[in-house]
Order: structure tokens, then C-alpha cells, then sequence
């Protein structure tokens, strides 16, 4: 049975640069407390926590003081840095360059279009770690969506810039835009309509999964590896599904099951921007070691 990885699987930029981040802090013998799980992948995370990585939320961050504060790829709003400032910690600042670069974007935009009553709309996952440090820019205003059936918080009179969170299907973000698009219409003509929509969707990740349709084709079984709470392992995933119905998701290596690899002569297996190498290569090797 062939069994491949899929080589451009696994994490993307902004998430090695965070990862060194915290292994180099770590090698020093320091204590660093990671703002939040590191990467939406369980087992990396255990993994650095088996080294002495320290997971904290917002809440416990107020009553840290002289300490190494990790902040990892998502990114964090304003509050964040203020609070870390404020109790004389010391920052180690992981942010994704792409993200960081959307968030002053966002604050830019946030800046020019409050005076006109507009409004920041977000098409992102609610609560996601990214997209509280997008709305984090906008001192709380922008407004957060993640379907169609969400515009319905949005005043189409006033002026709109819509941004995206980087991993959101570039697929939905132009049905997103057409539709605030043609709702304003009612109040604005075409050629001088205040709807200003910034492409925003990390280019990587599209990419990725434009990719992953055509390498799930290739294989009988497509074996997808992501952590339970990984956005862009939900969207990458159906991707596969959609390509092909013998899809499986899992975490790690102890979800298989040897029954989906009955008679079966090729598999495929791929993950999220936050799926660790070492974790597809023991996959990998747990596939290879199923006796039929």
C-alpha cells in the first residue's frame, strides 16, 4: 500500500516563527507563559507543555508581573500589550506578519470611517483568537460575521469596509461581499457606493486548499490531520471531502481505523497550517504497521 504525505502540508510561516519562538525562549531555562494554546493542534500543544510551556488565558494574564508572555501567531488586541506593559512582563510577540499587517490595516480603516458612522464588518469566526485582535482595533465597534444570514447586523445606508480573517474560504468571502454589495444598492448607485472590500485572505491558505483538491484525487483514502479547534482545518477538510468522500478526519494516530484501509491501495494524508510535521510522519508510520 502507497502511503505519501502531502509535502505542502503542515504549519505555514507564521506559525513556525511562533513555535521557534517559544522553543528558543524555553531552551533558556525561562519560564513563558503562552497568552492562549500556542496552535489550534492538541498534540503540539502537549508537546511544548511537556517542555514547560505554561498555557494561560486573558483572565490570569492580570495577575502575572516580571514574566515572559508569549503571544502567539492569532495575534491580540490593543488591551493585550496594555496589560503585559502594565505589569512590567516581558514580551515575546509570535504574531503572524500577515496578521499583524491586517490588524493595522483594520485600525487604519477603523480611523477614517468612524467620523462617517461606518462600519467594520469582519467575516470570521466569532471568538476566534484572530478575530478578537481584528475587533480589538476598532475599539470593539467592528461587527463580526460568518454567513449570509448574519448581515442582518449591518445598516447598508452607512458606509462598510469588509475585511476577512486570513483563513476564511475566499469562496464565501466573494458571496459575503456580493451580498452586502447588492443590499446597498438600495441607497447607493453603483459607481459611488461607499463599500470598500479589502482582499485579506491569507494567500498561503488559499492556495493550500486549491492544492488539496487536486492531491485528494490522487489517493483511494485521504487521511486529514488537524486539532479539533482549527478553523482552517474545517475549511481545508471539506475541501478534501468534496473531492473525496473517502476523507477522514483525525487528530492523532490512535483515530485510525483499519478498517478504512481495507483493499485499499493509496493513501494520501495532509493537515491544517497548524498540523505539526512529526504528527502526519507518525500517522504515517501507524498506517504502514496496520496488519490485515
Amino acid at each position: 500500500m502507497l502511503v505519501e504525505i502531502d509535502n505542502k502540508s503542515g504549519f505555514c510561516y507564521g506559525v513556525v516563527k511562533t513555535i521557534k519562538l517559544a522553543e528558543d525562549a524555553l531552551a533558556e531555562g525561562l519560564a513563558v507563559y503562552c497568552l492562549g494554546d500556542i496552535v489550534h493542534n492538541e498534540e503540539e500543544v502537549e508537546r511544548l507543555k511537556s517542555k514547560g510551556l505554561l498555557i494561560i488565558n486573558r483572565e490570569e494574564l492580570q495577575d502575572i508581573h516580571n514574566a515572559k508572555i508569549l503571544i502567539r501567531a492569532h495575534g491580540e488586541p490593543p488591551a493585550t500589550y496594555q496589560t503585559i506593559e502594565n505589569n512590567t512582563n516581558f514580551l515575546t510577540d509570535g504574531t503572524c506578519p500577515i496578521v499583524l499587517q491586517l490588524q493595522k490595516k483594520v485600525h487604519t480603516v477603523w480611523e477614517e470611517i468612524k467620523e462617517k458612522q461606518g462600519q467594520v464588518i469582519i467575516y470570521g469566526k466569532e471568538g476566534h483568537a484572530e478575530v478578537k485582535g481584528l475587533v480589538g482595533q476598532t475599539e470593539g465597534h467592528a461587527i463580526v460575521i460568518d454567513n449570509i444570514s448574519d448581515l442582518e447586523q449591518i445598516d447598508f445606508s452607512k458606509p462598510v469596509a469588509l475585511f476577512a480573517q486570513t483563513t476564511q474560504p475566499p469562496a464565501g468571502y466573494e458571496d459575503i461581499a456580493n451580498a452586502i454589495r447588492q443590499n446597498m444598492m438600495t441607497y447607493f448607485q453603483v459607481d459611488n457606493m461607499p463599500l470598500k472590500i479589502v482582499n485579506s485572505i491569507c494567500g498561503y491558505v488559499s492556495k493550500r486548499g486549491e492544492h488539496l483538491a487536486e492531491f485528494s484525487k490522487n489517493y483511494e483514502v485521504v487521511i486529514f490531520v488537524s486539532g479539533i479547534n482549527s478553523s482552517n482545518g474545517k475549511v481545508l477538510v471539506e475541501i478534501c471531502r468534496k473531492n473525496n468522500s473517502n476523507t477522514y478526519l483525525i487528530s492523532k494516530p490512535e483515530e485510525l481505523n483499519s478498517g478504512w484501509f481495507k483493499n485499499v491501495k493509496s493513501v494520501g494524508i495532509c493537515g491544517a497550517t497548524s498540523t505539526p510535521q512529526w504528527l502526519m510522519e507518525n500517522i504515517l508510520q501507524k498506517i504502514k504497521d496496520i496488519n490485515f
